[in-house]
């Protein structure tokens, strides 16, 4: 098998990239080792940035987005039993943030590919990267009971935190960032009306806690756990008590509740490996970098990366130029760097640390200016809506 990129992951940023490439002409394989009806199921993220819908709708793929999606223009942050309102829209000239699960676009990212005649194989296994000191690397894998091997210009990771691209690189090229923070995330997804017509971020006593959605009859809730706890620890009737407790407020307002349809803990990190290529291989997404999920950035941040990648390919298959690869690296990690200390800014200000007194002093204290001051309003509200990119985008209106 021969391509000119191949593609590891078929998630957000690999089927992006596919369709980033697929516009210029660029021919690629995109390889999971999932099923289809996996990875169109999996609940993840489903904040979208203002730029990160532009993009869909610029290649086509928001049409369903735009039906179906909810408009977000501001979000609240709760403490002291008072809900105070960051106007995202006024304070960012306009810009919006759009709920739309992350499963929902996957869904629209394989429908459109494959309705395109893309190649995307589904629940390859045994996936190894080699050759990366050649001129055209190699990804082998199992596909339907037989071996193969493609060949490609390029390599793209796409492949999360636990895929083997990263791994494939040598010893000593990457350096790599950890933060492990000493609490979990439990989130469910319940069959419930949204209790409110925005995000709510609160800052409680006994821990954060998150009232998301996912459309008008899908609540998404999380809770702030020790990290040692389990699922067996919170049955159904404890999540919906301690929510009430940490998102309770002065004045009316009154959490619904209902099944709930999925749940999960999943453990907060920041992490970074740099530099985020190597030779022809190249890392997007959760291949490169972890934020926690307070930012809603992570899927946000996989889109800005492969968007600089495919800047970098077009340019390479249209003239040779190899000077936008060579940076990509540079490139994408001023962006992942910001967002990075977004991500634990929020996280520090709004999850409980420790019993220490001074360290609730000084969370206060910050979530007060940041409602009070219009100056710290906007700066929150320009890294939540999403920072503009800071590399060419590539021109989306030449058909492959």
């Amino acid at each position: 098998m021969d391509t000119q990129v191949a593609i590891v992951g078929a998630g957000p940023a690999g089927l992006v990239l596919s369709h980033l490439l697929d516009r210029q002409g660029i021919d690629c394989v995109v390889l999971e080792n999932r099923s289809r009806a996996y990875v169109e199921s999996r609940i993840r993220a489903g904040v979208l940035e203002h730029s990160t819908v532009e993009l869909l709708r610029a290649l086509g793929l928001a049409d369903r987005l735009i039906r179906e999606r909810m408009v977000h223009h501001g979000l609240e942050f709760l403490f002291e039993g008072t809900a105070h309102r960051i106007a995202l829209s006024e304070l960012t000239g306009g810009k919006t943030i759009t709920i739309y699960g992350q499963h929902e676009l996957v869904k629209d990212l394989i429908r459109a590919r494959l309705d395109k005649g893309g190649d995307i194989l589904f629940e390859v296994s045994d996936v190894t990267v080699g050759a990366l000191d050649q001129s055209r690397p190699t990804v082998r894998f199992g596909y339907s009971g037989a071996a193969h091997e493609l060949t490609a210009d390029f390599v793209a990771g796409c492949d999360g935190f636990h895929g083997i691209c990263r791994p494939s690189i040598p010893a000593g090229v990457l350096h790599s960032y950890e933060r492990v923070y000493p609490f979990s995330w439990l989130g469910i997804l319940a069959q419930a009306p949204p209790s409110s017509a925005e995000l709510i971020y609160a800052r409680h006593e006994r821990g954060f806690a998150l009232h998301s959605m996912r459309s008008a009859e899908i609540t998404r809730l999380y809770l702030q756990v020790a990290p040692d706890e389990t699922l067996d620890d919170w049955p159904d009737h404890r999540i919906w008590n301690e929510l009430r407790t940490r998102l309770a407020r002065v004045g009316d307002w009154e959490l619904t509740t209902g099944p709930v349809l999925e749940k999960g803990i999943t453990p907060m990190r920041s992490f970074v490996a740099e530099p985020m290529q190597h030779r022809r291989l190249f890392l997007a997404g959760d291949a490169a970098h972890i934020v926690p999920a307070t930012g809603a950035k992570g899927l946000n941040l996989a889109v800005a990366d492969v968007t600089a990648l495919a800047a970098g390919l077009t340019a390479w298959y249209a003239s040779g130029r190899t000077d936008l690869l060579d940076s990509y690296s540079r490139t994408c990690l001023q962006r992942v760097w910001r967002v990075q200390h977004f991500s634990w800014w929020m996280t520090s200000m709004l999850h409980k640390l420790s019993d220490d007194a001074f360290d609730e002093r000084l969370q206060l204290s910050q979530l007060r200016y940041v409602t009070s001051s219009a100056a710290a309003a906007t700066s929150l509200a320009e890294n939540y809506v999403g920072l503009p990119y800071t590399f060419q985008v590539p021109p989306v209106a030449v058909s492959a």
